[in-house]
């Protein structure tokens, strides 16, 4: 066990999932280890965006988002989790990953990260409106015409939606090659989402989904479902919002495909190369990281575990409705997203050539074949 240090310092995200798990962990941490985490919290938007190099510059502890990998990789502002002395535990954890979470923080063959929450699109619902979760996009479509569906279209998460709708038809987008996106899913996937558009709100493509859920479990809120939205195991909870949220596998829209090609979310812990106290900043990684911390205070706080043993904790799963039970099979069948360096500057712009696309009449395969052509431009050469 490490022993006492100077504080060390974590950045995370700014909502309960994110920000909770980690100080009641801390507080645990410190009175095993007398090594204090301190946290502060940046906005989910800086969360998906923010250079994760200026934060290594400050913090020991980051939590990170996948896509990052290949800047990071480039940029050296992180510690490989994969030493030497950390193997058997790092293989316990790899084990034990909720479908590609744990291979998505792996880049160039290292390990940069280690999943502490595990997250994709899937299906939101309020059981006190709906007998059961939808099972057809028409359904969804007809929901909607009532105004009683919700759909985040913030960038990236419109990109998102679009991602999980081209796996669903069964040909998720390239992360490597010329031709990211193929021209015939493409075009039908963009089809699916103008038609769900013109019968939602304007005010959807300012929506993120923290902004959804607080919607949706309002008092006298219209929306009974949000179709393809990241799960937030937080609105499961009785009393941490008027109404509580129920979560449920995405949408099967092709058998052959069955619920495969949500676009993965979640978040890893990673340790900054510019630390001081690396050797305490892992040891905090793993021991959060792990089985025991996993099932039981991360759980017990609020967050949303990334270790198999919690999503088959029955103790984990009562009181939020069965949530992990509810969409392990839309997690298992994940889609990664590219990871390389120049991705994150694709995603931001696409997202916003994609909803420019979607409030016009615009040509279904004049977008996909811009969206390709801004892909090829942040290739490595």
């Amino acid at each position: 066990m490490t022993k006492a240090v100077a504080t060390l310092r974590g950045m995370t995200w700014d909502h309960p999932r994110g920000f909770d798990p980690l100080l009641a962990c801390s507080k645990i941490w410190r009175a095993q280890s007398g090594v204090e985490v301190r946290w502060d919290r940046r906005s989910l938007q800086d969360f998906e965006s923010f250079p994760i190099k200026r934060l290594a510059e400050q913090y020991d502890l980051i939590v990170v988002d996948h896509p990052h990998m290949g800047r990071v990789t480039d940029e050296h502002c992180l510690l490989p989790m994969d030493q030497e002395e950390r193997q058997d535990a790092l293989y316990a954890l790899q084990k034990a990953s909720i479908g590609p979470s744990f291979e998505s923080y792996r880049w160039a063959g290292r390990q940069w990260a280690l999943p502490i929450d595990a997250a994709s699109q899937v299906q939101a619902w309020r059981p006190d409106k709906l007998a059961a979760p939808l099972r057809t996009w028409r359904e969804i479509v007809l929901l909607a015409e009532k105004g009683c569906v919700g759909w985040p279209l913030r960038p990236p998460h419109s990109l998102m939606s679009f991602y999980t709708l081209c796996g669903q038809l069964g040909r998720s987008c390239r992360v490597e090659g010329l031709d990211h996106i193929d021209a015939e899913t493409g075009a039908r996937a963009f089809a699916m989402m103008r038609e769900l558009c013109s019968c939602l709100d304007p005010a959807a493509f300012s929506q993120d989904p923290i902004a959804v859920f607080d919607e949706m479990a309002q008092d006298g809120s219209a929306v009974a479902c949000a179709p393809l939205i990241y799960g937030y195991v937080s609105y499961a909870k009785a009393g941490f919002r008027p109404h509580r949220i129920a979560f449920a596998d995405i949408l099967v829209v092709e058998d052959k495909v069955g619920r495969r090609g949500s676009a993965l979310g979640g978040t890893g812990i990673a340790v900054s190369s510019n630390s001081s106290f690396a050797d305490a900043a892992m040891d905090f990684a793993f021991w959060l990281a792990g089985a025991d911390t996993q099932r039981g205070p991360y759980a017990a706080a609020g967050g949303q575990p990334g270790h198999d043993v919690a999503w088959n904790d029955s103790e984990v799963n009562g009181p939020v409705l069965d949530f992990y039970r509810a969409t392990r099979a839309t997690l298992e069948g994940a889609w990664v997203r590219p990871r390389h360096d120049g991705y994150m500057r694709f995603q931001d712009v696409a997202s916003q050539e994609l909803n420019a696309a979607l409030q016009i009449n615009a040509s279904p395969r004049t977008l996909i074949a811009r969206l390709n052509d801004l892909f090829r431009e942040t290739l490595p050469s």
